[in-house]
């Protein structure tokens, strides 16, 4: 249905607009129950091989929906629902902002990718919190839900830290895990908050915050990087993460690069600044992946995002060592099928390997 819609209405309409449509149907179709646990039943049932325990949270499949996608965490369970293992929400900021002025985000289909300058339009973390607890105390099928977490534009440099802080001391009592997110490229100063003098005591408090918003229970905490870093600064990433005792790095965010597009110039220039998601972050994508692996060691857990469309991208991130995938510009181009199609051919992929497990492929590549 999604993908008839999208290839006979929805991308004859700009993209935001069209973003809006589709996810409303989305959450029409597979939110309410009992619609939404028939569409789930429809789904099927995801191959017992791909399920695995990351962070310590169960994740039924590996590949999920990454942030962006649902800014106000308004659909997890829906989403969850068409095949995502997980879904992460935001980017969410302490103060609500309407994000940049429009238009702000356009398709580049010559190069199956998108173009965005969104600039974290959300409600705000009090809001997106009373949203997902009330998701919470509802019944039926539990999600899991990642929380993505931004720096409101309006906070000074020095009010950065206790920006973050507001939103993780909102969110993480309804939070599966957390992410930082310091790499979007539409939030002015944001990106030079990956130096790690500055990132180093931000993480800090932020964990010190969720362990003292989640007495008794752990919420793992991910740092999110742009694949413009130098491998140099993604090794210090990755000492500092682990150093501090983080879960995680998801990798990566939108490029600014326009590098090897196929769209023509002049179209570029139209459409302006902004991160470019899709196809184009395929190879970088999978080379920081690489990258961390070696740096971590298997001793922090990678989410892999950036370019990933078919099985083979998720396998190939999966046995460079990423424990997860996520995708976004994938699910806009592929329909509401995609997940259950991609996890379908992942599952052939990992058993003709001879693995018993998701958990074996992890990493494969580096320990062979």
């Amino acid at each position: 249905m999604y993908d008839a819609l999208y290839r006979h209405l929805l991308r004859r309409v700009p993209a935001e607009p069209a973003h809006r449509a589709g996810f409303a149907l989305i959450r029409a179709a597979a939110g309410p129950a009992p619609l939404g646990k028939a569409w789930a039943t429809m789904s099927g049932a995801v191959d017992p091989v791909l399920r695995s325990e990351v962070m310590g949270i169960d994740f039924p499949a590996p590949l999920g929906l990454a942030a962006g996608f649902d800014k106000d965490g308004k659909g997890a369970r829906a989403l969850a629902r068409l095949g995502f293992g997980f879904v992460e929400i935001g980017t969410i900021t302490a103060r609500p902002q309407p994000g940049n002025p429009k238009p702000r985000l356009f398709r580049l289909p010559d190069d199956n990718a998108l173009v965005n300058r969104m600039g974290f339009n959300n409600s705000g973390a009090e809001a997106v919190a009373e949203r997902l607890r009330a998701q919470r105390a509802a019944r039926g099928e539990r999600a899991v839900i990642g929380v993505n977490i931004g720096k409101s534009k309006a906070a000074e440099p020095d009010e950065a830290v206790a920006d973050y802080v507001r939103s993780a001391e909102l969110l993480a009592p309804y939070a599966d895990y957390m992410v930082v997110n310091v790499s979007s490229p539409n939030t002015p100063g944001l990106r030079d908050m990956q130096q790690v003098s500055v990132l180093g005591p931000l993480l800090a408090e932020v964990q010190a915050t969720i362990d003292r918003a989640c007495p008794g229970a752990r919420v793992p905490l991910l740092v999110k990087i742009t694949t413009d870093l130098a491998s140099e600064d993604i090794d210090a990433v990755a000492d500092m993460a682990t150093d501090l005792g983080l879960d995680g790095v998801v990798a990566t965010n939108t490029t600014v690069s326009r590098t090897g597009l196929v769209t023509p110039p002049t179209v570029l220039e139209e459409i302006g600044n902004g991160g470019v998601s899709g196809r184009p972050l395929s190879a970088p994508g999978l080379a920081v992946v690489r990258r961390l692996r070696e740096r971590l060691d298997g001793r922090l857990t990678i989410i892999s995002v950036g370019g990933i469309e078919t099985a083979a991208d998720a396998y190939a991130r999966i046995r460079a060592g990423a424990s997860l995938v996520q995708g976004y510009t994938g699910f806009i181009y592929k329909g509401h099928r995609w997940p259950v199609r991609l996890h379908r051919e992942l599952a052939k992929l990992v058993r003709a390997d001879g693995f018993s497990s998701l958990a074996e492929a992890v990493g494969a590549d580096a320990r062979a």
